[in-house]
């Protein structure tokens, strides 16, 4: 899934070289690029890469679209403006910083599990309408709402520690902090999707009369999905209030919360990979878009994208990857290299084994 092929045998060490070449662009990026495209384009990525993925989890392995994950990071934010400091001069309780990422997180996963107790026990259209009515219910909430929340205005000075002589708001140093948090959570959902909690949630949501059968309990399996979920997106919110310096009720907002459905959806949702993918197609097409067209035209731009990779690869931009890849692929590779197909154990031509 991630390019590591063990029992394939489609390459010799095991290991996809196109990930091999991704994992060092992604180190070597800040090297070749200037501060704009290091912290505007490839640390957003990454943070609205990693809400997507969250999402990814939830509709991807466990077949629940839920609206409300930007809610989820969005709440993390607050949380990091409300209990932390802040130039408002409204709240700001000054927690030491280390604290607040803390209860920022474990606060959004636990707003993450509340709305899946709201939402696990329908599917389909109904989870997706709950969700968004839980979205649009926090965002106007949250907009009226100056005795904690500060309302339209929100907050402002949000800033990151200064570790080990390291300001991590500067350019080079937030983009690796964002490479190795969307780097852990990349293989922690790619883990979890094997492990037994995640095979068990992938027959829930194939087959949940099945698997409820078998005494398994569905709507248990949907609410530990949902916490794992909000760790992921909590993790996203402290990330894009340090990001963003501030945060205020346009983070929560409806069109923010369609913004992670469409870049899961155009990254593919088959793989943790495919939101990272739809993260960079949205942010280029936001930043470079207005070079074309107006930016109240940005919408449209989006949809289009949108309906052309619905309509012609369901799985996204992963999707139309690997059909590039299957075309590419010499079809005699693995005589070529020695490999068994269906062991992917090497030996040298001519050897016994090979006979």
């Amino acid at each position: 899934m991630f390019g590591i092929e063990r029992n394939s045998g489609r390459y010799p060490l095991g290991i996809n070289p196109a990930v091999l070449l991704a994992a060092v662009f992604l180190i070597a990026y800040p090297l070749f690029t200037s501060d704009f495209f290091t912290f505007q384009i490839g640390a957003y990525s990454l943070i609205l890469g990693t809400i997507a993925l969250s999402l990814t989890m939830l509709a991807g392995y466990g077949g629940m679209v839920s609206i409300a994950q930007m809610t989820v990071a969005g709440f993390a934010a607050y949380l990091m403006a409300i209990l932390g400091t802040n130039s408002v001069g409204v709240m700001g309780l000054g927690w030491p910083w280390w604290l607040t990422v803390v209860i920022a997180i474990l606060g959004a996963a636990l707003l993450s599990t509340f709305i899946g107790a709201i939402a696990a026990r329908t599917e389909g259209i109904y989870t997706i309408m709950i969700t968004l009515a839980i979205a649009v219910a926090f965002f106007y909430f949250v907009r009226q709402n100056y005795v904690i929340f500060n309302g339209f205005t929100g907050f402002a000075g949000i800033k990151p520690p200064t570790l080990f002589g390291v300001y991590w708001r500067d350019p080079t140093p937030f983009y690796y902090l964002t490479l190795a948090i969307a780097a852990f959570f990349y293989f922690a959902v790619l883990y979890g999707a094997r492990s037994t909690f995640g095979l068990g949630l992938q027959a829930v949501r194939d087959n949940p009369r099945r698997v409820r059968a078998l005494g398994i309990n569905v709507f248990l399996h949907r609410i530990a999905a949902y916490f794992y979920a909000g760790l992921i997106a909590g993790t996203a919110g402290v990330l894009l209030v340090w990001f963003n310096g501030r945060v205020s009720p346009g983070i929560v907002g409806v069109d923010m919360a369609i913004d992670i459905l469409v870049i899961a959806v155009v990254g593919g949702m088959r793989a943790p990979i495919g939101p990272f993918l739809g993260a960079i197609a949205f942010v280029l097409l936001e930043n470079f878009a207005i070079d074309l067209i107006d930016r109240e035209r940005f919408n449209t731009v989006i949809g289009l994208a949108f309906l052309l990779v619905v309509l012609f690869s369901p799985d996204g931009l992963l999707g139309l990857w690997r059909r590039m890849e299957s075309r590419i692929r010499l079809p005699r590779a693995n005589v070529r290299w020695g490999v068994r197909a269906n062991r992917g154990d090497w030996h040298p031509a001519g050897s016994p084994e090979r006979m």
